[in-house]
């Protein structure tokens, strides 16, 4: 508006008769600048603080809350512009509000990091003006902090609760029951909703004055290991996360359900070299132990070596467990090449092979091919696929277990392959 006036005024020295209009017009926005400029320097400012979480859930949504405070004794209008980290590649965060005379706002937003690190926050811009707006100021709310981004706690946290309240149906975890197994009492305990009626001890009931459950365990404990290939085959990408991060969200909330289910959960991380490791335990801090692990697991973009994998879990593993290897095997030469160790693997433990369906190549099957170049590349994507179904077929074949799942489904498809091996007792 003021570079209107200014426009009006010099206009005007080439058009004397609007000149006296001009400097008129420019004189009373002059005015009203200068009072706005006092108005939102001398009589007010806008304070503000960041509310994040001490670390973040990689793959989630993750709620970020800026609470503002104004002291100006007029309605401000606010533009939030919050410094998010550089791996969330967001340039274009902006969010309006109005604030009233002395009052306050909460503006809340969500990121979704993918990739596990440090994630540095810088401060949050608030830029205010007047109801006119012809005036803005900046004003700098928050600090600067540094967060880590952890393995998806929030997805753990969520299997944990249904698991609990036996309700893992509702993420498309399949109901097994469990064959020839046998149970022993471990304690009583308060009666929860989901709880099996059959289970409740009556005259614990009477005593308490509350309904009184059976606590029972299975007669065995058996450790349960997450084998993660942090080779370069587990960079390729998917909707933003690569096949790694997938994994070892995976494994966090298959180490969970294993414990409460009384297993031994454990991680093997591994590509040209053996590391980390946590030894499969159900003490009260595994799960710390087993996140931390996780959090510090990545890649060099080697090949990994399944030959020392193989010596490490001989040397290093006590007793009969279940593997769950998770990998990836793009053609069926990469999958000959280590069925030798995969073997050596399985005499000794239950081997479970997970590995990924490639949905791009899923999706070019389905498309209708109308052209030459479109049917030679089906054809290609045709081959692709026989050589997966092959994998599979060559891994039965051996007494391998295998599941060939989509990235998104990793984590249903693990603790349905999990609860379906220990309800037949093979776990």
């Amino acid at each position: 508006m003021l570079a209107s006036l200014v426009a009006m005024y010099v206009l005007a020295f080439f058009v004397p008769v609007v000149r006296p209009f001009a400097e008129s017009i420019l004189f009373i926005g002059i005015g009203v600048v200068l009072v706005e400029l006092i108005l939102l320097y001398l009589t007010g400012r806008v304070t503000g603080d960041r509310a994040v979480a001490d670390r973040l859930s990689n793959g989630d949504r993750n709620p970020i809350a800026v609470h503002l405070r104004s002291t100006y004794p007029f309605l401000v209008r606010l533009t939030v512009i919050d410094e998010l980290p550089v791996q969330l590649q967001v340039r274009d965060m902006s969010i309006r509000v109005r604030i009233p005379p002395g009052g306050e706002r909460t503006v809340r937003y969500s990121v979704r990091p993918t990739d596990r690190g440090e994630y540095a926050f810088g401060v949050v811009n608030v830029f205010a003006r007047t109801p006119l707006g012809l005036v803005e100021r900046r004003f700098r709310c928050a600090e600067e902090t540094t967060v880590p981004v952890y393995p998806s706690y929030i997805q753990m946290q969520e299997y944990s609760l249904l698991a609990a309240s036996n309700r893992l149906r509702e993420v498309g975890v399949k109901k097994v029951r469990r064959l020839g197994h046998t149970m022993e009492f471990d304690h009583i305990r308060e009666y929860v909703v989901g709880d099996d009626y059959r289970t409740v001890n009556w005259n614990a009931s009477a005593r308490r004055g509350d309904l009184m459950v059976n606590q029972h365990r299975e007669e065995r404990s058996q450790p349960v290991y997450s084998v993660i290939n942090a080779g370069r085959v587990m960079r390729m990408p998917f909707e933003g996360m690569t096949l790694l991060d997938y994994s070892i969200n995976a494994a966090l909330v298959l180490s969970n359900i294993a414990i409460m289910k009384h297993d031994r959960a454990g991680i093997i991380g591994f590509s040209e070299d053996i590391g980390p490791v946590v030894p499969a335990a159900r003490r009260h801090a595994q799960m710390r132990q087993i996140q931390e692990a996780l959090y510090h697991l990545d890649t060099n973009f080697l090949e990994s070596d399944y030959r020392r994998l193989t010596t490490y879990v001989r040397t290093n593993t006590r007793g009969r467990g279940l593997l769950l290897l998770f990998t990836n095997f793009v053609a069926r030469t990469s999958l000959e090449r280590q069925l030798p160790y995969l073997q050596a693997l399985a005499r000794n433990h239950t081997l479970v092979v997970i590995f990924f369906e490639n949905t791009e190549l899923n999706a070019l099957l389905n498309a209708d091919a109308e052209s030459m170049e479109e049917v030679y590349a089906q054809t290609i994507a045709e081959k692709f696929a026989n050589e997966q179904r092959e994998i599979i077929r060559e891994l039965e074949q051996r007494g391998i277990y295998a599941v060939h799942t989509r990235p998104e489904n990793l984590s249903t498809e693990t603790i349905n392959t999990y609860l379906e091996l220990k309800a037949r007792g093979v776990v």
